[in-house]
């Protein structure tokens, strides 16, 4: 049996957890309070937030430290205990920010100040135990999702049914579906009929939690629509099986062309991105531009973007282009002739790139 880590095992002096309301309170990640290359994504000034919430130890802060500090799933087993708000300041393509609230406490209670701390929040992230008792966690959901949408009628919602990975295969499924409807007809006896609340089966030792993650930051992606015609128009001239756009440092992706999901297409692409950050970290160095007296062998070396291809059994080939500091293209191809057909497939995601970089620029 799987085991997250204890998240918010001991309850805090109530004092403690609202001066951090109103302060920047303890981040666990790198505070980087800059613009990054690009502003955020139709944001302003404000960056994106995202709110991880639920009860003590369902995952939260395992959740956090997995997917944007590239902590090993084992290692969460030693987290400390979430005593206060945690921060996760990420820069990257849009840079956003990731609140780990401690589970123990009722943040919509008139002690505390509650613009504080969903004002300007994209999205809440409900985490629930699916190998624990989980009707208190759904009503606990019930009541903050009621009391949120009166007063932020524009944050959206997604459920995390966390730790499935133990579970059989039938059981899962039959879990998966009580809570849903659970949280449904909860929902509704309080007159939140058809709720848009998104749900997602995750676990930190496989890749559902990254995908479950890809799906919810898509949803602060003003320019969504224009990623995904830019990825189906690069699929169908490369004749790529599927591609992505992804943020190279957590391994979410941000778009990808409208075919149908394939999950194990994500996570090969996952895995390679996995590699390349592995090799880059022990010889990876800073690129300087080329000059024009350098021999065509540095000029490849000094090149701005990167590329790496994989041949993989049965014929599947994986293509990863470096877009900028945050983002890859990558695309899974079956196609037999990609070899005759790199040349052109490299010119179409020049292509490509370029039209992207000039999106990005107008955000």
């Amino acid at each position: 049996m799987s085991s997250d880590s204890q998240d918010d095992a001991s309850e805090p002096p109530g004092s403690q957890v609202a001066d951090n309301i109103t302060s920047e309170g303890t981040s666990t990640g790198p505070d980087t309070t800059g613009d990054g290359v690009y502003p955020p994504m139709g944001f302003g000034k404000h960056k994106p937030r995202m709110v991880l919430m639920g009860l003590k130890r369902s995952g939260k802060s395992s959740i956090s430290n997995v997917v944007f500090r590239r902590m090993a799933p084992h290692e969460t087993l030693f987290l400390e205990a979430t005593t206060t708000i945690k921060k996760e300041s990420m820069q990257s393509f849009m840079d956003f920010q990731v609140w780990d609230l401690p589970g123990q406490i009722d943040y919509l209670d008139g002690n505390f100040d509650s613009d504080a701390i969903f004002s300007g929040v994209g999205s809440i992230i409900w985490v629930i135990d699916a190998q624990d008792r989980y009707m208190e966690a759904i009503s606990r959901l019930t009541e903050s999702v009621l009391a949120l949408t009166r007063a932020y009628p524009d944050i959206k919602y997604s459920v995390f049914i966390h730790k499935v990975d133990s579970l059989s295969e039938d059981y899962r499924e039959d879990t998966v579906r009580d809570i849903m409807q659970h949280i449904s007809d909860e929902l509704y006896d309080v007159g939140l009929e058809n709720p848009a609340v998104n749900y997602y089966p995750t676990s930190i030792y496989d890749h559902t939690i990254f995908e479950a993650f890809s799906k919810v930051i898509q949803g602060l992606v003003p320019q969504l629509p224009t990623y995904e015609a830019l990825l189906d128009t690069i699929s169908a001239s490369c004749r790529f099986h599927k591609v992505y756009i992804f943020d190279v440092m957590s391994k979410v992706y941000i778009a990808s062309d409208t075919n149908p999901p394939d999950l194990a297409s994500y996570e090969l692409c996952s895995d390679f991105i996995n590699a390349i950050m592995d090799l880059s970290d022990m010889y990876g160095w800073d690129r300087q531009p080329a000059e024009e007296e350098d021999t065509p062998r540095i000029k490849d070396v000094r090149s701005e973007t990167a590329e790496s291809t994989v041949y993989g059994k049965g014929g599947c080939v994986v293509y990863l282009r470096e877009i900028n500091t945050f983002l890859a293209l990558i695309g899974v191809s079956q196609e037999p002739k990609f070899d005759q057909e790199k040349a052109l497939i490299d010119y179409n995601v020049q292509a490509f790139q370029d039209t992207l970089l000039k999106v990005l620029a107008r955000r």
